[in-house]
């Protein structure tokens, strides 16, 4: 059974670690950390923050202030000990307008069903000229029927829902916000490193090297 995101990230908790724990997730950060490296900041929000993995690079960024915002408390608990934690739905954000120069939000809108509702809160709540950093699952993934999935404490896997949403959903939910697109990097598993991981190898001998994860660097516009 494929069980609900605000379902899956309760049971999943336990174990959720607080670094980027597998392939996917380190071909992601290989991706957003070199972006994050360059940008200056004084007040981070970090969406779905989860264990908190990005709240460091979001305080080498220059900023005094991190916010980190998830919808599950179990995964909040787990969070990362310097940030604010805030439980909260990231389409409905409990901050005011423009309080945010940065915002990073680590391949969460698979979990978000309404793209554009997603990028009007981000715009709100950035400042002018702001800048956004996210990821999320390659379309790639819907092509293929690819899923989603984890093992819980008790060692059972579960399949976990997401939302697909395609580049061009990105591009007019984007423009709509009134964010203008700096970057958009689509990565993909690097043979002479990734091929080392468990099913890696197998992953690239039955589908190729397609893109897995998509990453956008957005500005908030005057």
């Amino acid at each position: 059974m494929t069980l609900p995101a605000h379902e899956a990230y309760e049971l999943w908790a336990e174990t959720y670690p607080p670094v980027a724990h597998n392939p996917l997730m380190r071909v992601e950060q290989e991706v957003v950390e070199p972006l994050l490296a360059h940008l200056r900041a004084t007040c981070a929000l970090d969406v779905g923050t989860g264990s908190g993995r990005y709240v460091p690079l979001l305080y080498a960024t220059g900023a005094s202030t991190v916010c980190g915002l998830d919808f599950s408390l179990a995964m909040l608990k787990r969070g990362h000990p310097r940030s604010g934690r805030v439980c909260g739905d990231a389409c409905r954000l409990p901050f005011r307008r423009g309080v945010f120069d940065l915002i990073n939000a680590s391949l969460m809108v698979g979990d978000i069903a309404d793209l554009g509702s997603w990028t009007r809160e981000m715009a709100r709540v950035l400042t002018i000229r702001g800048q956004l950093v996210y990821s999320d699952f390659h379309p790639s993934w819907a092509q293929r029927g690819w899923s989603r999935t984890f093992r819980s404490a008790d060692g059972a896997m579960h399949d976990l829902s997401y939302n697909p949403h395609a580049i061009d959903d990105h591009l007019a939910a984007l423009a709509a916000a009134g964010l203008r697109v700096r970057a958009i990097r689509e990565p993909r598993f690097s043979s002479q490193r990734d091929d080392a991981e468990p099913g890696v190898k197998a992953f690239r001998r039955r589908w190729g090297n397609p893109q897995v994860v998509v990453v956008f660097h957005v500005v908030k516009e005057p």
